[in-house]
């Protein structure tokens, strides 16, 4: 399983991204300062690193440029609410393999890393996902039901995703608007009904279980 190194000092945003790390079959290591983001990234035990640049001790560039000085090439995403051109640029010109704005949703961010490491989270097929007659295409985003090309849109693709990864698992509305929607999601919504209910409209009703007071399912054999 690859080790990703998450460099990220505010508690709510490194634990949702670690969080989703792990569920999707990463390692997530979190340093809470530059200095000892630094330090980690030099012993060689990670495959990617995710980078904020408002850090408490230092700023991310410099810590991405000490990186690239010491003729460290792992992989680095810059993860920052700086959001210029000019800050773009910056990190890219510094040695950045991309650069990614808050607020955002874990899913691109997921989809990032995945193309960083030239590989997908672990699976049986390491491009598909499979239930029954529905299959998901990874690379292209595609959802075929018995060969048959079903139309969804993104949200409805990364909601069949996190349940296709997870069969049999409930997973809370609090999870799936996590996941799905970004940690920046109101728990109040009623937005995972909503898309669970468009996804039974186009997938089949009797794929997704409703568990009383807990969330919903992956039906078994669905």
């Amino acid at each position: 399983m690859s080790q990703i190194l998450v460099i990220e000092d505010e508690d709510r945003i490194s634990s949702f991204v670690a969080k989703g790390l792990k569920s999707a079959g990463y390692v997530p290591t979190v340093a809470a300062t530059g200095r000892e983001g630094y330090h980690l990234a030099m012993t060689g035990d990670f495959e990617l690193i995710v980078l904020d640049l408002g850090l408490p001790d230092q700023d991310g560039f410099t810590v991405l440029r000490r990186i690239r000085e010491a003729r460290n090439d792992t992989p680095v995403i810059i993860l920052t609410a700086r959001s210029s051109v000019d800050d773009t640029v910056a990190g890219l010109e510094n040695g950045a393999d991309d650069y990614m704005a808050k607020p955002f949703r874990f899913e691109e961010l997921l989809a990032r890393v995945r193309l960083r490491l030239r590989t997908e989270a672990p699976t049986s097929d390491m491009s598909t996902l499979s239930s029954g007659n529905l299959q998901l295409d990874l690379r292209t985003r595609r959802a075929t039901i018995d060969g048959r090309e079903i139309d969804l849109s993104a949200r409805e693709f990364a909601l069949a995703e996190a349940f296709l990864r997870n069969p049999g698992q409930v997973l809370s509305r609090e999870q799936l608007l996590s996941r799905v929607w970004g940690y920046d999601f109101d728990p109040g919504s009623n937005v995972v009904d909503v898309y669970v209910r468009y996804l039974r409209n186009k997938l089949g009703a009797e794929r997704f279980a409703t568990v009383r007071g807990m969330g919903y399912r992956l039906a078994a054999d669905s």
